[in-house]
């Protein structure tokens, strides 16, 4: 006979042969962890991009449409972090988070752009 042991608490398992808990408590508290480790996750991302658009949208919001990539990354900008890009006609790389944007330019310099919203939103997203 197979040795099936509790998902959550390890507990020998007694009963049907598809069992893989011992107890509605273990099932639930197994399901509530998987359900937290993931959505942690989405929320430490979600987290970092709400940032990155609060500082891309402040700097337009006062005027500015050139910065530093220092400047950026001192006010805690994750240039690793991104909705969309997109490549214009000159191929120069826009990057998004959401509607904020920016291209880099030569010596670090950062230029500061918005993209619309679209009627549908999924193609923002990509």
């Amino acid at each position: 006979m197979e040795n099936r042991k509790c998902l959550e608490c390890y507990e020998q398992l007694r009963g049907r042969a598809d069992q893989k808990f011992c107890s509605d408590q273990c099932r639930s508290a197994y399901n509530n962890r998987q359900y937290l480790d993931t959505h942690n996750v989405i929320n430490a991302v979600n987290r970092i991009l709400k940032k990155n658009y609060f500082i891309l949208s402040s700097l337009q919001s006062e005027g500015k449409y050139t910065t530093s990539k220092i400047d950026l990354q001192r006010k805690g900008y994750r240039f690793d972090y991104f909705t969309c890009t997109s490549t214009s006609r000159s191929n120069r790389v826009n990057y998004y988070c959401y509607d904020q944007g920016y291209h880099e330019n030569e010596n670090n310099k950062i230029t500061l752009v918005k993209q619309p919203l679209k009627d549908n939103h999924q193609e923002m997203i990509h």
